[in-house]
């Protein structure tokens, strides 16, 4: 079982939760972007840079995920991929992409785009406060340590 990061995106604060949940279990951390970025030294934590060309790291992820991992990701479609290869999805407020619910979030997420570009809606999703990291956190631990049961 490892964690693989779509870091490009992925809020500072988040990849911290991250790196001490991973050192606390002892899970493997990989991380891609497409833009260099440092890690703290652990053998638990790797990193992957890809190209820039558009969703390189989303594609690497889901190329090279096995069932049992975990994606932390805020990108709907890329969740979608990851969910139809079997693996399990988390965003960094703390809601697992399921089965259940990927096609509804597909859907609200193709009607903000169309609001948006119709100027509509000018503005994205607020930044993170604390009750998304501890439920981002909640999420994780819940998820390891079902993952441990199995």
């Amino acid at each position: 079982m490892k964690i693989w990061v779509d870091a490009d995106a992925c809020p500072n604060i988040i990849k911290n939760v991250i790196y001490k949940v991973s050192q606390r279990r002892g899970v493997k951390v990989i991380l891609v972007a497409n833009q260099f970025m440092r890690i703290p030294e652990s053998k638990l934590f790797s990193f992957i840079q890809v190209g820039n060309g558009f969703n390189e790291a989303d594609e690497k992820i889901v190329e090279l995920l096995d069932k049992t991992d975990l994606v932390i990701t805020a990108d709907i479609p890329m969740a979608s991929d990851v969910i139809e290869k079997g693996a399990v999805a988390l965003n960094p407020r703390g809601e697992m992409y399921t089965t259940d619910n990927i096609r509804a979030r597909l859907s609200m997420r193709d009607f903000m785009d169309t609001l948006r570009m119709g100027g509509t809606i000018t503005d994205g999703a607020p930044p993170l406060n604390k009750h998304n990291i501890q439920n981002f956190t909640n999420a994780l631990d819940k998820f390891l340590t079902q993952a441990e049961k199995h």
